[in-house]
Order: C-alpha cells, then sequence, then structure tokens
C-alpha cells in the first residue's frame, strides 16, 4: 500500500512539474524543446528505475563512479523540479491575488500564468542541474591548498616557522578510485610538513570503508609524525547493528586501522613532543559537539590532565562548536584548536581573502578557515573527502597547511 501511495505522489509530482516545464520553454524552438524534454524525462525515468533497482540490490552495491553519477543526475534533477514547483506556487499565488483585485476594484489584469516566471523556473532547473553536475566531474578531488600563518606570543623562538598540514573528513566511504588521492598525498608530501593532523572521520559508517584506502594515506609523511583523532561517523552510530558486539568489532576494526596507517590516534589524551630543544603539546580529544544531535564521547578535562604548565598547547577536536562551548572559556592556554566536520556544507561561494559564504554558517559559528578570540585561534578545515553528494560547488576539499610564527597577530 505505502509503495502504491508513493507511485501515486512521485507521478503526480512529475506531471504537474512536466506541465509546467513545457509552459516554460513552449517557445524555445522544435529542437531546444526536444533536448529540455529529453532531460527532463532521462531524470525521471533513472529515478524510476533506480527506485525498482534498490529492490533487486542494496544500496552500498551501487557505489562505483557510474552510480554515482546516476545518482547526482536523479538528486539534482530533483532538486532543480522542486524549485520548478516553487516558481509555479508562487505564480499561483500571484494569480490568486490578481483575481481579488479584479473582483474588489473591477480590474482586468490578465489571469493568466506568466510565461516569465515560469522561464525563470525553467533557468533554475537547468541551472542547478548543470551547477551541480559540473560539481561533481570537476571538483570533487580539485584539493586545493590553504596556507595560513599563526602568530603566537608564547611560541619559543626555536619553534617559529613550524609547518603543520591538517586534513580532515576523509570519508572512505565514499571513494570510488585511487588515482586522485595519490596526487593528493602527493601533495601533502611536497609541503614537507614537520606535523601533520587528522581531525576525525575516516569513513562514513563502518571500518571497512577505509580497507581498499590503507596503502594510499600510509603514504603521508612528516617529520615528527601524523596525529588523528575520531570524528563522529567513526563510532558506527549511524548504522543499525545487529548486536553490541557486532558494533564493537566495528570499532575495534577502526582503531587498528588507525595504527595500521601510523597514525597516532589520541583518545582524550595528550602527547608533548621535543622539537629543536622545546616542548610542543598535543591534545586530542573524541568527538564533542555543543549540539545534542551529536553524542559527545570527547573529554578535554581528561585529556588535558597533566600537561606541562607553559608548553604550547594544541588541539585536535573534530566538532568547531566544542571552541567556544568550552575551549575558549575554560582551557585558555590552548593556543590553537583544529577542528573539521562541517565540509563547509561542499555548497557556497568563496572568493579567497574576499568573501565566503555557505548555508552551513547558518548552523555553525565557525565553518571554515581561521578565527580568533583573544589570544586563541581555531582553524576548520573545509575537508578532504565528501559526504551525500559526491561533489563540491564552490567550497573546495582543502589542504591546510598552517605555519606558527612567533609573535602577535590579530585577525
Amino acid at each position: 500500500m505505502r509503495l502504491f501511495v508513493a507511485l501515486i505522489f512521485f507521478f503526480l509530482f512529475e506531471w504537474v512539474a512536466f506541465r509546467y516545464f513545457s509552459f516554460g520553454i513552449s517557445n524555445w524552438g522544435e529542437m531546444g524543446q526536444l533536448i529540455l524534454n529529453n532531460i527532463f524525462w532521462s531524470n525521471t525515468f533513472l529515478a524510476l528505475f533506480a527506485g525498482l533497482g534498490l529492490f533487486i540490490k542494496p544500496i552500498q552495491d551501487w557505489i562505483s563512479d557510474r552510480f554515482t553519477f546516476i545518482r547526482t543526475y536523479i538528486i539534482s534533477g530533483y532538486i532543480g523540479k522542486f524549485l520548478l514547483l516553487v516558481f509555479f506556487c508562487l505564480d499561483g499565488v500571484r494569480l490568486f491575488f490578481v483575481q481579488i483585485i479584479n473582483s474588489l476594484f473591477g480590474t482586468d489584469w490578465l489571469t493568466t500564468q506568466s510565461l516569465s516566471i515560469a522561464q525563470i523556473g525553467v533557468f533554475a532547473f537547468i541551472g542547478l542541474l548543470s551547477l551541480l553536475i559540473y560539481g561533481m566531474l570537476r571538483n570533487r578531488h580539485r584539493y586545493q591548498l590553504h596556507e595560513t600563518d599563526v602568530s603566537i606570543s608564547s611560541l619559543p623562538h626555536s619553534l617559529d616557522g613550524l609547518k603543520i598540514i591538517q586534513i580532515s573528513d576523509i570519508h572512505s566511504g565514499s571513494f570510488t578510485e585511487k588515482e586522485p588521492l595519490k596526487k593528493a598525498i602527493d601533495l601533502i608530501n611536497q609541503q614537507e610538513a614537520d606535523l601533520v593532523f587528522f581531525t576525525g572521520d575516516l569513513v562514513n559508517s563502518i571500518a571497512q570503508e577505509i580497507e581498499p584506502f590503507i596503502d594510499v594515506f600510509q603514504q603521508i609523511k612528516s617529520k615528527y609524525g601524523v596525529f588523528s583523532i575520531l570524528g563522529n561517523h567513526d563510532y558506527g552510530d549511524y548504522v543499525a547493528w545487529k548486536s553490541l558486539e557486532a558494533k564493537q568489532r566495528n570499532f575495534q576494526q577502526l582503531l587498528s586501522a588507525h595504527e595500521r596507517l601510523g597514525w597516532q590516534l589520541l583518545r582524550n589524551e595528550h602527547r608533548v613532543l621535543e622539537i629543536e630543544g622545546e616542548e610542543l603539546g598535543i591534545i586530542g580529544v573524541e568527538n564533542f559537539s555543543a549540539s545534542h544531535r551529536f553524542s559527545k564521547y570527547g573529554n578535554l578535562e581528561r585529556a588535558y590532565s597533566g600537561i606541562k604548565e607553559g608548553i604550547t598547547k594544541l588541539l585536535l577536536s573534530h566538532d568547531p562548536s566544542h571552541w567556544d562551548f568550552e575551549v575558549t572559556k575554560a582551557f585558555k592556554d590552548i593556543a590553537i584548536t583544529f577542528s573539521g566536520h562541517t565540509h563547509g556544507m561542499q555548497f557556497g561561494i568563496e572568493i579567497p581573502g574576499w568573501f565566503k559564504w555557505s548555508p552551513v554558517k547558518y548552523a555553525y559559528k565557525q565553518w571554515a578557515g581561521l578565527y580568533q578570540e583573544g589570544k586563541q585561534y581555531l582553524y576548520v578545515n573545509r575537508g578532504f573527502g565528501y559526504l551525500g553528494y559526491p561533489g563540491r560547488v564552490g567550497i573546495l576539499p582543502e589542504i591546510s597547511v598552517l605555519t606558527l610564527r612567533k609573535g602577535e597577530k590579530n585577525l
């Protein structure tokens, strides 16, 4: 019965959308109408066949470059069709008020649909579809170096110039090929970093997702080591496990993956490194968010406990909301917090050095780049991988390069 109702809704949605779509392209010429009608209906039939296909194969069997393209084409098309119907509804509201005005004042304004509004809806459909497909084909592996100097007054002179690379949100379950990843790792290694930090979300849901890429990420090199933490996706909380034991086995496999990668996983603990005769504290907490939507595994008090006073302290914490919630209030000698999590929503507008905007800013006060409060800094990485939508529009995948400098400088 549910399937029947869903199909009725599906075909009703398509019928209304297509009628308005056809009206919008009614003066576009025979060839233009033929091409656009084929785009519209190919999207519909692919959605129908994909929906039926899920009854034959589970969704995890559909992850490949070919099916990634199909899924993106379907999702992009339906977002575009939804926008088309938004304009249809706006035109309907306009007609409603025109009829009221005509009846009240005896005017004879036209009470037919506006071709101009319909065409704006068609342009919105085509534009969004094109933009999202471009974001998948061109941008999902278009890694950007973001180089930033961070001035710390308490930094020892011998650590001036210390170079740290940060990557975050790998989401290995979304990857379908190795070659672009190898190029990204080469780019990381070309920076000859002193330290590399990974700030969580190695997988989408299950530990097995990283296995095909262990040999790739093992190649990341740095002078003093690679340090990592866990993100909200690393705990297996978004999977309906058959048993608690199965979830625990998955988690142990994930911990083992960090070890085989050669990364030093910090689970509410710290390390003190001796570099150029000076000590540097690296603190790592498990996932901690100010939001109730995410589980709180992190314990900064435990991670911080026992670390020496007076040394420069760097914190790895996956969710940037942790910074305002606790770090800047109770741990004021932590110089820099490194976070990720937001991905910059994988969608937005960014003109380096001038302007950046993404819808995620309405959920996270700090969502991409460097932030400062007093003498404390937060750096939010835009993410290495992708989740859900297999691409990026405007906000590209990031490799952060932070160079520590002795001194004071306000943003």
